[in-house]
């Protein structure tokens, strides 16, 4: 009956946002993992995105996605839907909508909730806040008011993480030359005291950029994007990203040291070009204080993947997502298998965004699924945003 309900009352969604199923098509998400907050089916020409999790301090979760595709406005000014759950992540209800926000990342500060990202496809960076549980949202109409930097600018929803009095965040430069996917991409880090308001422009420092170099890895170098702010137990602060190497499919990351004021960052391509997997996808890597190591949801590739399509560009397997550990960011562990699917090129479990609540890891996914009104448009197009439960993950280890 329950069930019942659910594909009825995803079936009048669709009917009534003009997306009708073909002949002898319904709705189904059945087969779906995890509880399905949202779902855009491939025929609306708006895919999900940059999936975000938070929790407030009432313990209520909130989520946040965005649309890319054909039909969506990501190019102009992006469309983005918040979500709240009262009950644990059981069920979901969007409370608001925002134009003007992509690439976003949620998160619980000074009391508050705040979602930082840029304005659109390579936009502007911008911060907006709210005090009302996400149901309201400030404008980023100036330096004062959340516009951070103007320009062109690149990220995803990668964490905010607390260190020597700070909040650090990773983003990249988006407008150095060439101007294309990957190349143009310069990773840098933000930082702000924790006492600062994060609206105000001029509260935040940034660090140094590091600048595309064709000749990294033999001239197999891509690009590196999507950077994860860590700390070793030492004190160093990294930006941690994934790499673009479409020569192998043995995956690597790039090492940025930021140094501990936050204004340079250094590379060095002899030894900052390391083993991990699922490298090529975005991944995010969280410190755990209890289990004293580190924690990391990412798209590994299996063997089997490998074998069934050897030449495929690392990047595009997304159809496996697991939970590793490691006690150095040196050696990473496989955990456990989160959810896979066989099939690789409509199937994708990716741009995972995951929290520590108690004993438990939440986790959201951008998940490439059956529908049963045609699927997703391919693995990288995601239908559906689906929100996760790792009970007890201490236990693994």
């Amino acid at each position: 009956m329950m069930l019942t309900r659910i594909f009825r009352g995803a079936l009048f969604l669709l009917l009534s946002l003009g997306f009708a199923p073909s002949r002898g098509q319904v709705a189904d998400f059945s087969r779906v993992p995890g509880v399905v907050i949202t779902h855009s089916p491939a025929s609306s020409g708006k895919y999900i995105g940059s999936p975000s999790l938070a929790i407030l301090p009432n313990g209520d979760y909130v989520a946040s996605h965005d649309f890319f595709g054909p039909k969506s406005t990501e190019h102009v000014s992006a469309v983005s839907c918040i979500f709240r759950s009262s009950n644990k992540g059981k069920t979901w209800q969007q409370v608001a909508e925002i134009d003007g926000q992509f690439w976003s990342k949620l998160f619980v500060h000074q009391g508050a909730l705040f979602l930082m990202g840029t304005n659109r496809h390579h936009g502007n960076t911008i911060i907006r806040k709210s005090t009302d549980q996400g149901s309201s949202w400030t404008s980023p109409t100036d330096a004062q008011h959340g516009l951070l930097k103007e320009g062109e600018y690149h990220c995803a929803p990668m964490q905010l993480i607390v260190h020597d009095g700070k909040l650090w965040r990773a983003m990249e430069d988006a407008a150095g030359p060439p101007r294309n996917w990957g190349k143009r991409y310069s990773p840098f880090m933000m930082s702000i005291p924790l006492d600062k308001d994060p609206m105000i422009a001029s509260n935040w420092s940034s660090s140094s950029f590091i600048r595309f170099d064709s000749t990294y890895l033999n001239g197999n170098f891509g690009g590196m994007l999507e950077g994860n702010a860590v700390v070793e137990p030492n004190g160093t602060i990294w930006d941690i990203l994934r790499v673009d190497d479409r020569s192998t499919q043995d995956e690597k990351a790039a090492f940025v040291r930021i140094s501990s004021d936050g204004k340079v960052a250094s590379f060095d391509a002899a030894t900052g070009f390391r083993p991990l997997p699922g490298g090529s996808k975005k991944f995010m890597i969280r410190y755990d204080e209890k289990s004293k190591g580190y924690w990391m949801i990412t798209n590994n590739i299996t063997e089997e993947s490998r074998a069934a399509e050897p030449s495929r560009n690392p990047a595009s397997i997304r159809n496996t997502l697991s939970l590793y550990f490691s006690k150095d960011l040196a050696t990473w562990t496989h955990k456990k298998t989160l959810l896979q699917h066989p099939e690789i090129k409509h199937h994708g479990f990716q741009y995972v965004d995951w929290l520590f609540d108690g004993k438990d890891i939440l986790f959201l996914s951008r998940t490439a699924f059956d529908d049963g009104l045609g699927g997703a448009h391919n693995n990288h197009d995601a239908n559906f945003m689906t929100f996760h439960r790792i009970k007890k993950f201490r236990k693994l280890l």
